[in-house]
């Protein structure tokens, strides 16, 4: 695995594009009685909180090594146990600059959610990217892989958490590596995003990182689950990849669907598909989102291609690095899909 590491700042210059520096629109939407609406940022810009919020500073360590994380706690929601949502950074990215560009604390604030943001040590990564493609940190309990699922299990035991309603995601690199913690436990994550990422197992190397970054690979057979893929349940996965993306090819957002089982007719036999395609409010990006629903009308697989944007997270804020404003906003959709779903058994 180290010998992949001189390479990765290669990887790097391709894996994140600079995004658009302009105001990001979210809309408002109600979920099962709860209203998400347009918070203001992640965090003022004087980097006050909201009376009885916080944001701890942690660290996890195993044989693997050690990372860092933030960690947002709301300031309601205490006294019962809330959702977690797990969110993975992009390339040259920090939590900090994660929280911003993607405000999910303040959603995280409205609805009641813990955020955790692990950091990728520029040790590991030169460019502070999630090595994805390394076979060593594709793997259940082993690498990058073993100590996301640490912080993950830390912060369950640590805070109150609702082990059935604990969730990852990512951008990027992040989006990769939220692919591989969705097929090596799909135990402890309930659903998972991924946002311009790739399929788990896409790459085992630099070169064919860099290959499938920029046309796709084959749907890996082989999966890092810990139960084959004809005994575990459907992980509902949505997806988020703009077409116009000239670092990680939209071809591996189909794959990302693909992997998760909607192609699979054994797993998918249940489910009807509805396209929707429409434009973010006040100019701004047309989409199409497909949807695959189980028979109590929830989205099991959900699949935005966003129209004209590029490689950066959709209906982000200029508050963080790698956003494009013109929306449909991913924070909030993930956040809305994500809590329609529980773990079957903590």
């Amino acid at each position: 695995m180290d010998s992949m590491r001189p390479g990765s700042a290669r990887l790097a210059r391709l894996s994140l594009l600079a995004g658009t520096v302009a105001r990001g629109w979210i809309g408002r939407l109600r979920l099962g009685g709860l209203r998400i609406g347009t918070p203001p940022g992640s965090t003022p810009p004087d980097g006050t909180l909201p009376d009885g919020a916080r944001i701890l500073s942690e660290s996890h360590g195993s044989g693997a090594g050690h990372r860092d994380y933030k960690l947002y706690i709301p300031s309601r929601g205490h006294g019962r146990r809330m959702p977690l949502i797990v969110m993975l950074h992009g390339c040259t990215q920090s939590p900090d600059d994660f929280a911003a560009g993607t405000r999910m604390n303040a959603f995280a604030e409205q609805l009641a959610c813990l955020v955790a943001y692990p950091a990728q040590s520029q040790a590991a990564n030169a460019q502070k990217c999630w090595n994805w493609y390394s076979p060593a940190d594709q793997r259940r309990d082993q690498g990058e892989a073993g100590l996301i699922a640490g912080i993950t299990r830390q912060i369950i035991r640590d805070h109150a958490v609702d082990p059935r309603r604990v969730y990852v995601a990512g951008l990027s690199a992040g989006g990769a590596a939220a692919a591989i913690m969705g097929n090596a436990y799909p135990d402890l994550y309930a659903a998972i995003g991924v946002h311009s990422g790739l399929a788990c197992g896409a790459a085992h190397d630099l070169g064919s990182a860099l290959a499938a970054m920029r046309r796709g690979a084959p749907v890996p057979r082989r999966v890092y689950a810990p139960v084959p893929i004809e005994g575990r349940r459907i992980l509902p996965t949505i997806v988020f990849h703009a077409d116009r993306d000239r670092v990680v090819h939209p071809r591996n957002g189909d794959q990302v669907i693909i992997q998760a089982g909607a192609a699979d007719a054994r797993m998918a036999a249940d489910l009807r598909v509805e396209v929707q395609r429409g434009r973010a409010p006040g100019g701004g990006h047309a989409f199409t989102r497909t949807t695959h629903l189980d028979a109590a009308g929830r989205p099991v697989f959900e699949q935005w291609v966003v129209h004209g944007g590029g490689h950066a997270w959709s209906g982000g804020s200029s508050a963080g690095t790698f956003t494009d404003p013109l929306g449909p906003d991913a924070s909030r959709e993930m956040l809305r899909f994500f809590l329609q779903h529980r773990s079957p058994a903590a």
